[in-house]
């Protein structure tokens, strides 16, 4: 974001542009959520606004560039900052270097070692996998919360644990001294910062699960995301507080440098610990949605049925139960309690083929991407769709205005993101022009597939296409 924007002042802005643009999202998906309280996000929604094609062709896109291209991306961070944390380089004041051919593949290794390790998690049993990302996700907050409050210590005493001097820069030039001029490469620093935000979209592929989606979902939202804006700020400022712009610009672990520049190693130790068990957590995450957006597909029609199956292929979908031979029945009960509360109950009764594929593509991602390509080649493709999803709360609106909505949000609010969206899907066609192609490319494959494979597939099953699940919605 730094690089792009071109200075403090800018970054800080950037992110907040960023937050507020994430948060406009989640509150029309809420919107949309509540409407059509039905599990599998922009898929549902676009099919019922615009027709089954819109489905498919983001479901073409999020099974196999989105999703894990995302899930990707959170595991080469994974990677960079285990490796960067026993990096003898890591105690330097000069900019990392980020272009040794052996790290860059032992950085890659450990992020292949970490989404088979969250693969395992998620094909064993869908409570294990959850139980995981809810400790996962105290290590995000406690290193936000760590590197906000040291930062502002550190700015006010000037004062560290090491030799190295605080950045002063802050305190005699102007915090907007050499800002882009270019709106191409605001667009891509908003396209980074973005997400970092993103996910926000991702309790609505599971919206069907909520007893009272039109109530809670709207507070998760208006709960969680000025907390997270708020987080990423302070430690954005933080950063620039004891940083030198040469080092927020030129490092991809930057809380591993900002640790080794206050406390020194072990500081940069503990700081990378924390951001990968917050890396670990969201890839455990990413890996549990998509697996079920994977199963949903499978489900519809839209990718082969062997993905829409639940356990181990070929075999009987019914939960395997651990149970304890123990006899003293105290002990065995106790067990028991834990292995339910903490642990696992019915293991392997999930959907494993849909999660295996995802972690399939996801390798290929990790293998064959980097962090900054990755990055835009996402927000060009994730945009586009979540520009259209939020486009048709409008249409939506016109179109069936007598719909029940439990939670309406400010028309303004879908106007706002839908204008940010177009600015920089328009300026992403410039500022990376190749990628911008074959994402074009690859959602107008989508066409002919659909047309190939599951429309006509439609027509000669003498199913119709009435059974589609937001259809069977609409006749409640």
């Amino acid at each position: 974001i730094t690089t792009n924007a071109g200075s403090p002042g800018a970054s800080l802005v950037v992110w907040l542009v960023a937050g507020i643009l994430a948060w406009t999202g989640a509150a029309s998906y809420a919107e949309l959520g509540g409407a059509i309280p039905l599990n599998g996000g922009a898929q549902v929604y676009l099919s019922k606004i615009f027709g089954d094609l819109f489905g498919f062709l983001f479901t073409w896109s999020s099974v196999f560039v989105l999703k894990p291209g995302s899930t990707a991306i959170i595991a080469i961070i994974f990677g960079e900052y285990i490796v960067r944390a026993f990096s003898p380089t890591s105690t330097s004041t000069e900019p990392l270097p980020d272009t040794s051919i052996s790290m860059i593949w032992i950085s890659k290794g450990i992020s292949l070692l970490a989404l088979t390790i969250v693969t395992t998690l998620n094909c064993v049993s869908t409570k294990l996998a959850t139980r995981a990302g809810d400790l996962f996700m105290f290590f995000k907050f406690f290193a936000l919360l760590s590197i906000a409050i040291t930062g502002l210590i550190v700015a006010a005493t000037n004062t560290t644990l090491t030799s190295f001097t605080p950045n002063q820069d802050w305190k005699k030039t102007s915090w907007f001294a050499g800002t882009s001029t270019n709106a191409s490469n605001w667009a891509v620093a908003l396209y980074a910062g973005l997400w970092a935000f993103d996910g926000w979209d991702n309790t609505n592929y599971v919206l069907g699960e909520f007893r009272n989606p039109g109530r809670d979902l709207p507070r998760v939202i208006h709960t969680a995301m000025p907390l997270v804006i708020l987080s990423y700020l302070l430690a954005t400022l933080s950063y620039t507080l004891v940083l030198p712009d040469k080092i927020i610009a030129s490092s991809n672990t930057i809380a591993v440098t900002f640790g080794a520049r206050v406390f020194g190693p072990t500081g940069a130790l503990i700081l990378a610990l924390f951001v990968s068990g917050s890396c670990f957590g969201a890839l455990n995450a990413s890996a549990f949605t998509t697996g079920r957006l994977v199963y949903a597909a499978g489900k519809e029609g839209y990718l082969p049925a062997v993905f829409g199956t639940v356990g181990m292929p070929g075999s009987d979908p019914k939960p395997l139960r651990l149970r304890s031979n123990s006899n003293n029945s105290h002990t065995s009960s106790l067990r028991s309690r834990f292995l339910t509360k903490i642990m696992v109950d019915d293991i392997f009764f999930t959907p494993i083929t849909a999660v295996v594929f995802n972690s399939l593509l996801t390798a290929l991602y990790i293998l064959t991407g980097s962090f900054q390509t990755l990055i835009t080649f996402y927000g060009v493709a994730g945009y586009s769709f979540y520009f259209l999803t939020v486009l048709g709360l409008i249409v939506l609106r016109i179109k069936e205005p007598h719909l029940e909505r439990p939670y309406r949000t400010w028309i303004s609010t879908p106007i706002i993101f839908c204008c940010v969206s177009l600015f920089l899907l328009s300026r992403a066609v410039f500022a990376r022009p190749f990628q911008t192609v074959v994402v074009v490319v690859f959602v107008g494959l989508g066409v002919p597939v659909w047309w190939v494979w599951v429309r006509g597939k439609d027509g000669r099953g003498g199913e119709g296409r009435e059974w589609r699940f937001w259809r069977r919605w609409g006749r409640r």
